[in-house]
Formats: structure tokens, C-alpha cells, sequence
């Protein structure tokens, strides 16, 4: 699957520059006029240090999201990082510990099926998990600008945007948006299955197959490889509300 036909594996590399300064200061705008000196009833910023640790390193960081996500289907939320004290001091700055590239599904936020709160994750959301520039260049935003160190690709059971895929393979007509994303998913589609096991089995290829895009960009792969990032594969069940890892 070719995120953009014009574009080779090193994509991240040549806009990181034009990232860095676009994002950056776009968040001091954002901050100057959104959380200035009447924000928190004229409350000063406290140090970022104020808000409870983060997860250090891929491994703890899945942790803190495995764990998150027993608490949510047990129905055991602890609801963190949405105290007035942690909103002050996200006025200073944020420090994230996981990018989350999931569906734009309203059934599977997050923040809610890993039990996470405010400035805990960088959220990115395309129908299916598609890759395109903005999505790339969101999530090299977290890796290279904020020192995130792991990346989860998000899919779940039921996802429209693939079933879209698949029916329209089956002849069904799709308006010229949504074609774009099945153009995008259908690499992952086995013809050899049929109905919703198709679906279904297109579900977890397709996150393979946007995690492998991600394994493959060299300023990702050189973090992955001296163990400061990892990206993972998962799948979300309504059914259960289970995450699990994707192989």
C-alpha cells in the first residue's frame, strides 16, 4: 500500500523542519490565546513537573496502556489527569507518552478505552487508520518534537471504513472521498475469505500494514533501533472492549 505515490519512505525526514516550525508555533499562538493570564480564573501556569510521571521508555508506556484499558472494561476507570492542578500545569507545556493512531469511529475514543487523561496521549484519528500527510506529519510531531516513545496503531472490530473496502470491491459504489480510503485498505483485503471474515481478517491486516509503514520511516526506524520508540499494532473488541496486540 503506497501512502502517496509521490512520496518514498523518507517523507518524515525532508518535512521535519517545515513540522517543527509550523507546530510549534502554532502551540505558542494556541497558548497565548487560549490559556493566557485569565485562563483557570487568572490562575498562574505551575510547573509541567506538577502533573503526575509518565510513563518512561515503549515498554511502560504500553504497560500504562494495558492497564488502562482492564480498568476501563471492568469497569474500574480511575479517570486520571483531570484535576484542576493538572489542567495549570498542562498550561506549561505537555509531555505525552503515547501517540494513538485510531479510527474516527465514535465507539472506540482513546483516551476512554485506555483510561488516560489530559496530557497523557497525542490522539490521531483517520476512518481506518489511513495514512496521508496530515496524519504523518501529526505523528511525527509526537515522536520527533515531543520524545514520545511509542506509537500505537489502533484498529477495532466492526470498522466501517474497511467494511467500505471490502463491499466496494464487492461492486458497491463509494462517493470519491471514502474511495480514497478504500483505495488505501484494500491491500489488505484476503480474497480468499468471504463475507464478514473478510472483513474482519482486513480489520487486523490493515493495521499491520500501517504499523509496517511506520516501522519503515528512517527517523522512526533509527529511534526503534536504539530502543527509545516502539510502534504497535492493536485491535479494540466491541465486544469485550478489549485491546490487544496485533503480531
Amino acid at each position: 500500500m503506497s501512502v502517496n505515490r509521490d512520496d518514498g519512505p523518507g517523507m518524515f525526514t525532508a518535512r521535519r523542519r517545515l513540522v517543527r516550525a509550523g507546530l510549534g508555533g502554532l502551540a505558542a499562538l494556541v497558548a497565548g490565546l487560549v490559556c493566557g493570564p485569565s485562563a483557570m480564573s487568572g490562575a498562574r501556569p505551575v510547573p509541567v513537573a506538577a502533573v503526575g510521571s509518565r510513563p518512561s521508555g515503549p515498554a511502560r508506556a504500553w504497560r500504562e496502556l494495558s492497564e488502562g484499558n482492564v480498568r476501563w472494561r471492568t469497569f474500574h476507570e480511575s479517570h486520571p489527569d483531570r484535576a484542576v492542578d493538572v489542567r495549570r500545569a498542562l498550561v506549561g507545556g505537555q509531555h505525552p507518552f503515547a501517540v494513538v493512531l485510531g479510527c474516527v469511529d465514535s465507539r472506540v475514543p482513546p483516551e476512554l478505552v485506555f483510561d488516560q487523561g489530559l496530557g497523557d496521549l497525542l490522539t490521531v484519528r483517520s476512518a481506518g487508520e489511513v495514512l496521508d500527510e496530515a496524519v504523518l506529519g501529526s505523528i511525527a510531531y509526537g515522536v520527533l518534537e515531543l520524545a514520545v516513545p511509542l506509537i500505537v496503531v489502533l484498529g477495532h472490530q466492526g470498522c466501517g471504513a474497511v467494511a467500505a473496502a471490502v463491499h466496494a470491491d464487492d461492486g458497491a459504489e463509494l462517493p470519491a472521498h471514502i474511495g480514497f480510503l478504500a483505495d488505501r485498505i484494500r491491500p489488505a483485503i484476503d480474497y480468499r475469505l468471504h463475507g464478514e471474515a473478510r472483513v474482519d481478517a482486513a480489520v487486523t491486516e490493515n493495521v499491520r500494514r500501517v504499523r509496517d509503514l511506520l516501522v519503515a520511516e528512517p527517523d522512526l526506524a533509527v529511534r526503534i533501533a536504539d530502543g527509545r520508540l516502539a510502534v504497535i499494532g492493536a485491535r479494540y473488541e466491541l465486544t469485550s472492549q478489549r485491546v490487544h496486540k496485533v503480531s
